[in-house]
């Protein structure tokens, strides 16, 4: 609205550098301009003579016509989404309901609520979804709040086990509450004439309550061992749980004695952990000394904790932690144990004998020939091996006898009776009673039976043999200084074999079925095995899947009522039945449809059989491969 005057003109001719800001001079009179004021006249008029489409008009304000059409836009989107009020939206609703129409040939859903009450122990709010299908915590309480326009005769949920839930009315809504206990599908099923203009499944998760999860954090293994001079065992556990944490106990076991006279004491101890209702940390110091504990004996403990849920709290408890006092050595015989740990420690001694040969042997090197220094290496060398062989009968090694010696330059094999001394490693040497277990027993061990050890005394035992069979390499090429190192570290690593402790299993003999005295020397043979027989078929469970997934790829008709019958059966054994269920349903009523077909089949595939083993044939050989099978059958000629 501003006045395009004289002034305005000028304002905007002195926009243009060309104008030198005197665009005044244009319109001012010319008798009262002096000679230079004329003078710059003239130039401008010059100028405006050489750009005739000089533009006065001023730019467009993009910033202020941007803000402006933003702010517009704002305030009428705000007034086009602005929400009604209860009253004008059950005013609405209600003259849409009670609207005369005869046309109508569906129902239509105008209004839904769905009302998820959790249970009290899980802490979860009450929540409202406008969706029929929806996510809740096992066991919580679901209500129905639904509007039709026009109003059905009656209404009812089906559920895809066959199970209904009628719906009541209360004024223009349909009211129906059900407990979640499990997974479910369901459909509103209306009475009356006119169908459903949806008729789609809807579907309802229910989200199982986790068991307590626990955590070891102290001690570190799960067996530990008393030290010297200890007092308290200190033990660390941490707990967790999507919903809360209940009561802890701290379950605590005396086992004392050994064999047949073992007393077991137990205990129960309350615990009160650190942290926030789903996450707790419970620590406890046990006073050994108070506990009873003492040499021989076991504890052990296993902590035990709860969860919140309501009727029945699930329960989770720890691996069982166990605190030993080993036993001090003995040298007693009594039964087979005592025999085991006699002989043990014998086997242990021996190695430090080889090392004082071993060190004899070096310093006597300069006085002795350079054949009977390497017969005397060679003969410890032969030692250490019968030493390593017998300690590896403790870790399920065969000794197939007494090793040979290879033989000298001259050919002679050396032999035990050959004048040289071996020790006292040999057969006889260690006693009366185990050397009768050796020669007419089988006293090593294996998988099964005789001793076991524990991993850290089986890593020992098989590091004290690395050691020695490396001692045995050195000894047995003349390198009796070479050797000592090792020889010394296998007896550091026996040394600690030797306190560690053991478990004595008995040995259990063949077991045979018993014999059935009505059937023997009848010479009936139904339901014995021959060993003769040869490979047979494996059998495949009788199942509609495999069928189904190869119809579903064309176009024909379906065979659909096989599977519906096996999924029900087989419901609890899939990870997913509702999906299988709700796409079965959806090709039912669309059988034609190829989008449904596919995603059924997709679903099908985990649930095919896997295919059985067989035996592949063998490819037929091509033209050179013939010709060179041929030539390998050709008798060769004389």
């Amino acid at each position: 609205r501003r006045a395009l005057d004289a002034r305005w003109a000028a304002r905007r001719l002195n926009a243009d550098p060309g104008m030198q800001d005197s665009a005044d001079l244009l319109f001012a009179d010319t008798t009262a301009l002096g000679p230079l004021q004329q003078l710059q006249r003239e130039r401008l008029e010059h100028h405006l003579a050489a750009t005739p489409k000089l533009d006065l008009r001023a730019n467009w304000p993009a910033r202020a016509l941007t803000l402006a059409w933003l702010a517009g836009l704002a305030t009428t989107a705000a007034l086009l989404l602005w929400p009604a009020t209860p009253g004008e939206r059950a005013a609405a609703e209600r003259a849409a309901i009670e609207t005369p129409n005869d046309e109508a040939t569906h129902l239509a859903l105008v209004a839904s609520q769905l009302d998820i009450a959790p249970p009290a122990y899980t802490g979860l709010p009450v929540r409202t979804e406008t969706s029929l299908s929806a996510q809740a915590p096992e066991g919580a309480r679901l209500r129905w709040r639904l509007r039709f326009t026009p109003q059905p005769e009656g209404l009812a949920l089906r559920l895809h086990d066959g199970s209904t839930l009628p719906m009541k009315r209360e004024g223009d809504d349909w009211i129906a509450e059900h407990t979640l206990t499990r997974s479910t599908l369901y459909r509103l099923v209306p009475t009356g004439p006119l169908p459903l203009q949806e008729d789609t499944l809807h579907r309802l998760d229910a989200q199982p309550d986790q068991p307590p999860q626990l955590r070891v954090i102290a001690p570190e293994r799960s067996l530990s061992l008393r030290s010297e001079g200890q007092r308290q065992w200190a033990l660390e556990f941490e707990a967790n749980d999507d919903h809360g944490l209940g009561p802890a106990r701290l379950q605590v076991t005396l086992a004392q004695g050994s064999g047949e006279q073992v007393t077991v004491t137990e205990r129960s101890l309350a615990l009160r952990g650190e942290g926030e209702p789903k996450l707790r940390r419970y620590r406890q110091s046990l006073d050994l000394a108070s506990l009873g504990l003492a040499e021989g004996d076991d504890l052990i403990v296993r902590l035990e904790v709860a969860d919140n849920r309501a009727p029945a709290p699930q329960r989770a408890r720890s691996a069982s932690l166990i605190l030993r006092w080993p036993m001090p050595p003995s040298g007693e015989s009594t039964g087979m144990e005592g025999l085991v740990k006699k002989t043990l420690p014998a086997y242990f001694r021996s190695q430090r004998q080889i090392i004082i040969d071993a060190e004899a042997l070096v310093a006597e090197k300069g006085r002795l020939a350079a054949d009977a220094f390497l017969d005397r290496s060679d003969a410890i060398g032969v030692d250490q091996r019968i030493l390593r062989m017998r300690y590896g009968q403790f870790l399920g090694e065969e000794n197939a006898g007494q090793p040979e010696a290879p033989p000298d330059e001259d050919g002679e094999v050396h032999t035990e009776d050959d004048g040289h001394d071996h020790g006292d490693e040999g057969g006889a040497a260690l006693g009366s009673a185990i050397s009768v277990l050796e020669e007419y027993g089988h006293t090593h061990d294996d998988a099964e039976a005789a001793t076991l050890l524990d991993p850290e005394t089986r890593a020992l035992l098989k590091q004290a043999l690395d050691a020695m069979w490396s001692s045995e390499g050195e000894l047995r090429q003349g390198q009796p200084a070479r050797a000592l190192p090792h020889a010394y570290r296998a007896l550091g690593f026996i040394k600690q074999v030797q306190q560690a402790s053991r478990i004595y299993l008995a040995r259990v003999g063949l077991e045979l079925p018993p014999i059935d005295e009505a059937r023997r020397m009848t010479g009936k043979r139904e339901g014995l095995g021959d060993r003769r027989t040869g490979l047979v078929p494996a059998e495949t469970k009788d199942s509609p899947v495999p069928a189904l997934w190869r119809a579903l790829e064309g176009d024909g008709a379906l065979d659909l009522p096989p599977f519906a019958d096996w999924l029900q059966a087989n419901e609890t054994k899939l990870e997913d039945p509702l999906s299988l269920v709700a796409a079965l349903d959806a090709l039912r009523a669309k059988p034609e449809s190829r989008e449904h077909r596919q995603r059924l089949r997709a679903l099908l595939w985990p649930l095919l059989p896997a295919p059985v083993a067989g035996v592949a044939p063998r490819a037929a050989p091509d033209a050179a491969g013939a010709a060179y099978l041929d030539a390998l059958t050709e008798e060769p000629s004389p």
